[in-house]
């Protein structure tokens, strides 16, 4: 049951600075029964809490409270390394936001969630919040990852239903979520594949078994957040719609 924090904040006001909406809107939001404190639904306008440890959601959706949590998207480039930082002076994600004063003065340390191989592109997450990264890449959680692969020759017309029956490799079979032919010409066809796998190389793995070796890789999704139009090296905050359906993913 939440209970109440004498010293604490009042909860229109922690909403409002979360973003959430107005002070007064966040009234109305409580007034409506659409707010939960650790787990119980609050009505009443006076309550207090302490951001530093209250559970809060809004319609369902995980309230980030903290200012010191970070929650980054990157797009990363071709030839880059999922690492922060690389003793051979490889390019690195670290270098990215080495330069990003204001993002580590905030964070303290980020850390990356998962990784891409080298020569994948696409979405990575960045935060400081250890216990969602730590969810997002445990696979008991099944995240779904979307990526988009270009690979050689016209993919069959069963090819989707093949996959998602499964596909054993050598390391045990792979179930695909989905499977998509999203364009094909100059020989070449695009797909689009959902999957909860987080094994190393994966979808290149995959592929290679159907016969149909991966020429480009892009990840563009992690559960609710897309890559969508974000530029190669770019980073972008999360907002807080998507920082509740990453949390909503994985049970928080």
């Amino acid at each position: 049951m939440s209970t109440q924090s004498p010293d604490g904040v009042r909860l229109q006001k922690v909403l409002a600075q979360a973003g959430i909406a107005s002070r007064r809107a966040a009234e109305e939001l409580i007034a409506a029964g659409r707010v939960s404190v650790d787990g119980e639904v609050v009505r009443e306008m006076g309550r207090r809490v302490d951001p530093d440890t209250a559970v809060v959601h809004v319609d369902g959706a995980r309230v980030v409270l903290r200012d010191d949590l970070v929650y980054i998207a990157l797009n990363k480039p071709r030839g880059m390394l999922s690492t922060m930082s690389d003793d051979r002076g490889r390019e690195c994600v670290g270098d990215l936001i080495a330069d990003r004063a204001e993002l580590l003065n905030q964070a303290g340390r980020l850390f990356h969630v998962g990784r891409l191989d080298a020569e994948t592109e696409g979405l990575l997450l960045l935060t400081n919040d250890g216990e969602l990264g730590h969810r997002l890449m445990h696979p008991s959680f099944e995240v779904e990852k979307t990526y988009v692969a270009e690979v050689a020759g016209q993919v069959a017309r069963d090819l989707g239903k093949r996959m998602r029956a499964g596909i054993e490799l050598e390391d045990g079979p792979v179930e695909v979520h989905s499977f998509k032919l999203v364009d094909w010409s100059g020989g070449r066809s695009m797909v689009e594949i959902v999957l909860h796998e987080g094994r190393k190389h994966v979808v290149r793995r995959l592929m290679d078994e159907v016969g149909y070796p991966v020429l480009r890789l892009v990840r563009t999704g992690i559960g609710d957040v897309r890559l969508g139009e974000q530029r190669p090296g770019k980073l972008r905050p999360l907002n807080q719609s998507e920082v509740g359906a990453l949390y909503r993913a994985v049970g928080l």
